[in-house]
């Protein structure tokens, strides 16, 4: 079985066995995909007790737990860990049942061929990035906490690795077309610039990880896309899907 679900950031009160009484029949052979903003690798420097509480937990689930990264990911933590291959894929593993799948990768799972690309632009930056190292950070930190706009901090609440590089975005170009620019299922995080037209009109900018998308969207033959980021539950069109809170079993 692959079920797949939404951002958690941290929050994995879903995967209950009171919320989620399916996992009763799963096994490590079966599979349950986030669609970015796992949150589970956030704090800086090493993994803190209340982490180690959480990954520990979904170690213990029945299933095998995969998410690709969203925009709220430490990525200083996330890309320290080894990179290892499984199912014809590139992970990180936090956990030997809690897996990180890569930027641009195409994955060999259940008979299904699905290609996944984590990331997408913050949209809760308003205020700006702050850098802590700046001789001025607290007098502009106390400035905006005391006003509306939504702000970030380098290194400690935003990394610029939220967007691709070149090199992944290449890479997920080579793997695709070994496979005929042909899978069953798409998962990332945000999705191509034509699908958030469709879903806010002009209320979000375009970007380079959108454009990418949408030159895998118009490029790659595929069932269905699921992606998560933009907190909502919506059939896009018959083969987009914008996924949140929501568990919904794919195979």
């Amino acid at each position: 079985m692959i079920y797949i679900t939404g951002d958690c950031h941290q929050d994995f009160r879903r995967f209950s066995t009171r919320i989620f009484p399916e996992q009763k029949e799963m096994t490590k052979e079966d599979y349950v995909i986030i669609c970015g903003d796992f949150g589970g690798v956030w704090n800086k420097g090493e993994e803190s007790r209340e982490e180690k509480h959480l990954m520990d937990w979904l170690e213990g689930k029945s299933f095998t737990t995969l998410f690709v990264d969203g925009n709220h990911e430490n990525f200083d933590r996330l890309y320290g860990y080894p990179v290892e291959e499984w199912h014809g894929g590139r992970v990180h593993k936090i956990r030997p049942s809690v897996i990180h799948m890569m930027r641009g990768q195409v994955f060999e799972i259940d008979g299904r061929r699905i290609f996944t690309f984590g990331g997408a632009r913050s949209h809760d930056i308003d205020g700006g990035i702050l850098e802590p190292e700046d001789p001025y950070f607290q007098i502009k930190k106390k400035k905006l906490d005391q006003g509306e706009l939504p702000y970030r901090i380098n290194h400690v609440s935003w990394w610029q690795q939220e967007l691709p590089s070149q090199e992944e975005m290449e890479e997920g170009r080579r793997n695709l077309a070994a496979y005929g620019n042909t899978v069953d299922f798409i998962v990332t995080h945000c999705c191509a610039s034509s699908t958030q037209i469709l879903l806010g009109g002009a209320g979000y900018r375009p970007d380079i990880e959108t454009a990418y998308l949408e030159e895998i969207l118009r490029n790659t033959r595929f069932r269905k896309w699921f992606f998560g980021h933009y907190h909502g539950n919506r059939n896009v069109n018959a083969r987009e899907i914008l996924i949140y809170e929501q568990m919904i079993r794919i195979s």
